[in-house]
């Protein structure tokens, strides 16, 4: 009797439980330590603006009420079967290609400060880029591995089947994202593109000379338009110019000063004190440095650099189970919120020039926040996946 019952354990199937769960916490941290920063970074500037209503908890409201949304669309995005997302990723992307065009019709998409890059939902604004960034990792994904037979062929067709297909795609995305213009969310899309690619085995030859071109492309986008110039430029010396280009590089490299070792506290800032613009969510991490000092910026760079390690754990598995798909899905989520968060963490630092790119996971902002967990959520059900099948079970 009693081997008969440890054969019906063993028969059974494994619970929803085998998940990584150093994973799942690292995330569910680093949003409780977000959530904390958001409300200590606005709490100054809500509590004199008119359109808040003048109350300090306005964008702590908020940034909760994402965070529930976020967690609802990641829970729900583990549910689904990774074959179900490669299935749908054509029809997906062009869905996120028509928001993106959607944003740029005069009386739909909504201007702020000079960008085009939301669509009013009424109550909250939906900024299609970040949804985009999710759709890439999943499209390029999909693609990559129904163009593997060329991607390490011969040159001729490496380029005409391989490359020029999604070159053509991403010319696409890439003009309609700097239409908006959003520079920042284009570099990301672009990295994860170029990234899914060159895990997929495409001809390192001729991805070399791609980088090379890309690189090129990207000095000219810079060089041909005024705004972008003047960006780079406050970048390199932003003290030139404190009032005007160099202001918001300035005051965050203030801040950074002023955190030293320990910080000076949590609540304690004085750049939030609306000498830092958009300290809630573009310069999220120069209030964490203020306030927290090295020790708080560290925390947050390690942690993004555990959640990064695992994601490509969890390709590197999947791609040991043959899983070509679902490993190239993982990897581009990591080199997503890797690159991400890099360019925020280098633009507060004064390493980069100023990108609109929020903090991931940690940022006030309901459209980035949602797009992240859902990626997540990906994430985890991959893993799920590839633990089933280490224990003898399908998908």
């Amino acid at each position: 009797m009693k081997a008969l019952f440890y054969q019906a354990l063993k028969r059974a199937r494994p619970s929803m439980n085998a998940y990584d769960q150093a994973l799942l916490w690292g995330v569910l941290l680093l949003l409780a330590f977000g959530l904390v920063m958001v409300y200590s970074a606005s709490i100054a500037m809500a509590e004199v603006d008119k359109d808040t209503g003048y109350r300090a908890t306005y964008f702590l409201i908020r940034h909760a009420i994402f965070l529930t949304v976020g967690l609802a669309a990641g829970f729900a995005a583990f549910t689904v079967p990774t074959k179900a997302w490669q299935q749908y990723a054509p029809a997906l992307f062009i869905v996120a290609v028509i928001l993106l065009v959607m944003v740029l019709i005069p009386h739909v998409g909504r201007e702020v400060n000079g960008s085009k890059r939301w669509l009013s939902l009424f109550v909250v604004n939906l900024q299609p880029s970040e949804l985009m960034k999710f759709v890439a990792c999943i499209y390029a994904a999909d693609y990559t591995v129904r163009k593997a037979a060329f991607m390490g062929g011969n040159f001729v067709e490496s380029i005409t089947k391989g490359l020029l297909p999604m070159l053509a795609v991403m010319l696409v995305v890439g003009g309609l994202l700097l239409l908006e213009p959003d520079f920042g969310a284009f570099a990301v899309i672009t990295a994860i593109t170029m990234g899914l690619l060159f895990l997929g085995g495409f001809n390192w030859r001729l991805f070399a000379g791609l980088v090379v071109l890309l690189a090129v492309g990207f000095v000219g986008l810079v060089s041909s338009s005024p705004y972008r110039r003047a960006r780079v430029l406050g970048f390199l010396n932003p003290w030139d110019d404190p009032y005007g280009k160099g202001y918001q590089l300035s005051h965050s490299l203030i801040a950074f000063g002023r955190g030293e070792w320990h910080g000076v506290g949590l609540g304690a800032s004085v750049e939030k004190l609306s000498y830092l613009p958009e300290a809630h969510t573009d310069f999220l991490m120069a209030i964490i440095a203020e306030e927290l000092g090295f020790i708080g910026v560290a925390f947050v760079v390690l942690m993004f650099g555990f959640i990064v390690f695992r994601a490509f754990m969890i390709g590197v598995q999947a791609a040991k189970l043959d899983r070509a798909y679902q490993a190239l899905v993982a990897q581009g989520i990591a080199i997503w919120i890797g690159v991400q968060a890099v360019i925020n963490i280098g633009v507060n630092m004064g390493l980069m020039p100023t990108k609109g790119l929020t903090l991931p996971l940690l940022s006030f902002g309901g459209s980035g926040i949602v797009a992240n967990l859902l990626a997540l959520g990906v994430l985890l059900r991959i893993d799920y996946e590839n633990r089933q099948l280490m224990r003898g079970y399908g998908q």
